[in-house]
């Protein structure tokens, strides 16, 4: 292997011309923290995959797509993660004697050597692309970390009574090697490798399950022993700066932790008493999520054309509504970092600042501060704002303040929890709102709601039944459902995309506001006037399109049109 040189086997393959490999040694030279494969691959002569597939024909070695491949856990831990990350390579099986290594570059014979020689085993090298390698990397040893650590809290606290406060303080004392520490810490970054959106820690009888929210959906994590459950939550509390002593009312917070790839993550915490302990719930704010059409704020061609004349009214309030995890905070924040371009000063009232934006003033709310949504919007009002973003209008007050900034010349965005656009008329009136006063002030209602998209790996076409082809039309023979593969964990689903339904308030619908016309007219004038597209209908044509399935479809829009 040491005579192999990847330029001779591209040329001998036909994958490059004696040529081309000439330019790329002189780009080499130029860039000499490259190998030559890499430059080539700059160049644009040669993909990685036509590299590693010359290099498997070459070295007789296989390649594996860890899409469709069972990576055995027990494996990987006999490879430390520094030296997987160093060499980018991951221990993936192993047959008695013999551990199967995926590597990206089979001539790292240094690294090969030194895992040979820690492991004091033979191994078999497979290939696979870089990036996918990275990935899995990442994923497994964030797995493993977070079962060692709940291992280490158990075995801690076998045998000690649950709520015993000697063990509180002596796991939260602010050692980092301490198992809690070691546990919440691996959670959050198993959470944010495998893309959960939540932790649950949730106490009962005989212990504390460990499960987490990803695409929407709950996934067991882990079982830890009774008595470790309020070690974990003082813990969190401290983090968040709570009272560690208050286990009788309900407490919020948030804390910033910091990443093993080096990235921060926010992460909001509610804790809520329960019959058997205190629940806690972590959401990780993560900003580094995959976002279809994420240059049209996560909106389909049409809906994007319609909302974005919106953005330029100079005053007027746009709505954005659904319910908790819909992802309505994420789509106003790609609308202000779009807006933040132009040549204006836009301020926030969050609670909590779920990322920090460039070029945007952002207040965390304080109540205990007296800092409220109230008082915060009242005081930016003050601040010469051209755009205000309020992260939520809970109350009569908050409604009133925003509609009187849009009426005075600002254009304000903030988000409601209601079940489609127009019924955030009817939420405002509900608030106390007058009628006219919505008129004047709300330019736009956007409801948004999240969709589990079919798994890539495991999708297959089957005969549409029925009562499907009832619900998606007699000219739809097929569906397309994920059968489960290693990559969704089975459940044939990754990754989700967003719906939208969008109501522009032209003079008419304002007419029909103040004259108290009722939803279904709105709605029926909206459909007719602007095309408007409801929930229903984008997720209906979301499932003819094989995007996803028709149980996500009734799960998400569930009531008829």
């Amino acid at each position: 292997m040491k005579n192999v040189r990847i330029g001779d086997i591209l040329i001998e393959y036909g994958y490059i011309t004696a040529d081309q490999l000439d330019k790329a040694l002189a780009y080499q030279k130029e860039h000499r923290e490259l190998r030559i494969g890499q430059a080539l691959q700059a160049l644009g002569f040669v993909s990685e995959k036509q590299v590693l597939e010359a290099l498997a024909k070459r070295l007789g070695l296989r390649m594996v797509d860890f899409a469709a491949l069972t990576v055995d856990d027990r494996a990987v831990e006999k490879l430390p993660r520094e030296l997987a990350v160093k060499y980018t390579m991951l221990v993936i099986g192993e047959n008695g004697p013999l551990l199967t290594l995926a590597v990206n570059d089979p001539l790292n014979y240094y690294g090969i050597e030194d895992i040979r020689q820690l492991t004091g085993r033979d191994l078999e090298i497979v290939l696979a692309e870089e990036e996918p390698l990275k990935r899995a990397i990442s994923y497994y040893y964030a797995e493993i970390s977070a079962r060692r650590a709940a291992r280490s809290a158990n075995d801690t606290f076998t045998g000690t009574a649950a709520g015993d406060e000697l063990a509180i303080d002596m796991t939260v004392a602010g050692d980092d090697d301490a198992p809690i520490i070691r546990l919440l810490n691996s959670l959050v970054q198993r959470a944010s490798t495998t893309g959960a959106s939540d932790i649950h820690i949730e106490p009962f009888e005989q212990g504390t399950v460990v499960r987490m929210r990803v695409d929407g959906v709950m996934v067991k994590c882990t079982d830890l022993q009774r008595a470790a459950h309020q070690p974990l939550i003082a813990r969190i509390k401290i983090m968040s700066n709570l009272d560690i002593a208050e286990h009788r009312i309900p407490q919020d917070g948030h804390f910033r932790a910091r990443l093993d790839n080096g990235l921060d993550v926010n992460v909001r915490v509610s804790i809520l008493p329960t019959v058997f302990g205190e629940k806690a719930v972590l959401r990780l704010l993560a900003s580094n999520a995959r976002i279809q059409h994420a240059g049209q704020f996560g909106m389909d061609d049409e809906t994007f054309r319609r909302f974005l004349p919106l953005l330029d009214r100079p005053n007027g309030i746009i709505y954005l509504t659904g319910p908790t995890g819909s992802g309505k905070t994420t789509t106003l924040y790609m609308v202000l970092e779009s807006l933040s371009q132009r040549m204006v000063n836009i301020s926030t009232v969050e609670d909590p600042v779920e990322r920090n934006l460039q070029h945007i003033n952002q207040t965390q709310v304080n109540p205990i501060a007296g800092l409220t949504f109230e008082s915060g919007l009242r005081a930016l009002l003050r601040q010469d704002p051209d755009i205000i973003m309020v992260g939520e209008t809970r109350d009569a007050e908050t409604a009133s303040i925003s509609v009187r900034a849009a009426i005075t010349g600002h254009m304000v965005f903030s988000t409601l929890h209601t079940n489609d656009a127009l019924s955030s008329i009817v939420r405002l009136k509900d608030m106390g709102v007058e009628p006219y006063m919505i008129a004047n002030s709300v330019v736009g209602l956007v409801a948004q709601r999240l969709m589990r998209q079919v798994c890539p790996h495991c999708a297959r076409q089957v005969p549409a039944t029925d009562a499907e082809r009832t619900l998606l039309g007699e000219d739809v023979p097929f569906v397309r459902r994920g059968a489960g593969c290693p990559k969704c964990s089975g459940t044939g689903y990754r990754g989700r995309i967003a719906i939208h339904e969008l109501v522009v308030i032209d003079k008419q619908m304002r007419r029909m506001i103040v004259s108290g016309a009722t939803q279904e007219e709105m709605t029926a004038y909206a459909r007719k006037t602007q095309n408007m597209r409801s929930l229903r209908q984008s997720a209906v044509q979301l499932v003819r399109d094989g995007v996803t399935t028709p149980e996500e479809l009734l799960k998400i829009t569930y009531y008829e049109d």
